[in-house]
């Protein structure tokens, strides 16, 4: 493979019109939704004293995000995905606007704080099903890997850059600035996307329970897609490092807060770069190999990172894990798509997004546990070594994702196994 052949692919950009609308405005959001995520949390600091309170806004956010992103994949198999889109960001983007309001009041309102955590988290999930759904109708098969590879760089991007002017902005005009901004960026969003074709779904109106049933019901049935979602679980329970960063940067690196920044930075720069040289991933003829490889890397990775003695040394492991995070997001973005009929699209890719915002949760939440048992550097090797492990069993146990390939027509048979 040329070297040319790894940078990454913009063919989506200029083959696509819509996509490139849908682009434009999903890099803007993500910037902009960056300045709330860290303005929502300085200012319920500010308004309570407390914590918890943050820890407690969070969880109603995470919450209602789940709930919405279950109903909007019904929902996005059942209306045009391009009007609830719209919709939703139209509603965010006044929640927001309250928000702003609030937060520039003498005296802010933590109820409304809560209210609003609550409406952003379901709207957003409604418009989040629909959106990931909508992409592989605006691009050729062949180019949903760089599709999603170009999403992906926006995402990282956004990690890197958005915290850091998050803070100058709250430190300045405040946070209400923070989510006007936000406001702000959510409508250029729909002004954008409003010119992407309707997206119409193809699905029969069933009972919205039967519905996300049918959903399930593929997932488990489909070797291809279900491997995608198993062997996340690996890696995201059982080798997520980030909720032991303040352990690890005091205990091990003898490091202050600066030295905690860094170990949460260096996965994000890893993660960017490696969606930069991810041209390959469209290009590799055994896509499911690929992704073996990619979601071992993460866990041989953060088993190092375990290991590591010295700053520089888990700095540059952690990287290694970013740049596998990031290939194997890529690739099973576009297997799932690949593999999924049209139909389906809104529940499966609902039920993708909702393992991608608990698994971490949930897996930050077994890395504390277990750091009390084996400490913080032998949680995260054992964790690793579970990782690995799990990408072995799946290997053995599910031929077909083993087969599995971007290349050639769409495989969408509801039972395959090849």
């Amino acid at each position: 493979m040329r070297l040319g052949e790894m940078v990454i692919d913009v063919t989506p950009l200029r083959a696509s019109r819509p996509y490139r609308l849908v682009f434009v405005a999903q890099t803007l959001t993500v910037l902009t939704t960056a300045l709330t995520n860290v303005a929502i949390n300085l200012h319920v600091y500010q308004v309570t004293g407390s914590s918890v309170q943050v820890g407690l806004v969070s969880l109603a956010f995470g919450f209602a995000l789940l709930v919405g992103l279950l109903a909007g994949g019904v929902l996005a198999d059942r209306v045009d995905r391009r009007r609830l889109i719209l919709g939703t960001r139209v509603i965010v983007a006044v929640v927001l606007g309250g928000l702003a309001v609030n937060a520039a009041m003498p005296h802010p309102n933590l109820v409304i704080v809560y209210v609003a955590a609550v409406l952003a988290g379901s709207v957003n999930g409604l418009g989040g099903s629909a959106l990931m759904a909508a992409i592989p109708g605006l691009v050729e098969p062949a180019h949903l890997t760089a599709a999603g590879a170009l999403i992906t760089v926006t995402s990282q991007f956004g990690a890197m850059v958005g915290p850091t002017v998050a803070g100058l902005i709250a430190a300045g005009p405040g946070v209400a600035a923070c989510f006007a901004i936000d406001a702000i960026g959510y409508l250029a969003g729909v002004g954008l996307m409003w010119f992407i074709p309707p997206q119409r779904a193809e699905a029969e109106p069933q009972h919205p329970l039967r519905a996300l049933a049918e959903g399930f019901n593929f997932v488990r049935r489909n070797q291809v897609v279900g491997g995608l979602l198993l062997i996340d679980v690996f890696a995201m329970v059982f080798a997520m490092p980030y909720s032991l960063f303040p352990q690890l940067g005091e205990e091990v690196f003898g490091g202050g807060p600066s030295t905690v920044g860094l170990l949460y930075t260096a996965p994000a720069v890893g993660a960017f770069l490696g969606a930069l040289a991810s041209g390959w991933t469209g290009r590799v003829r055994l896509s499911g190999l690929a992704l073996f490889g990619a979601v071992a890397l993460w866990g041989l990775a953060i088993m190092a990172f375990g290991l590591a003695g010295q700053l520089w040394v888990g700095l540059l492991f952690l990287a290694v894990a970013g740049v596998g995070d990031t290939t194997s997001e890529i690739l099973r973005r576009a297997l799932l798509q690949h593999y999924t009929p049209d139909h389906l699209q809104g529940r499966v890719s609902s039920l993708w997004l909702a393992q991608a915002t608990s698994g971490p949760a949930v897996g930050n939440a077994e890395a504390g546990l277990a750091a009390r048992l084996l400490g913080g550097g032998g949680a995260l090797v054992a964790g690793g070594i579970v990782c690995v492990l799990g990408v072995g069993l799946v290997a053995a146990t599910m031929p077909a994702l083993r087969r599995a390939s971007l290349r050639g027509e769409p495989c969408r048979s509801l039972t395959s196994t090849a």
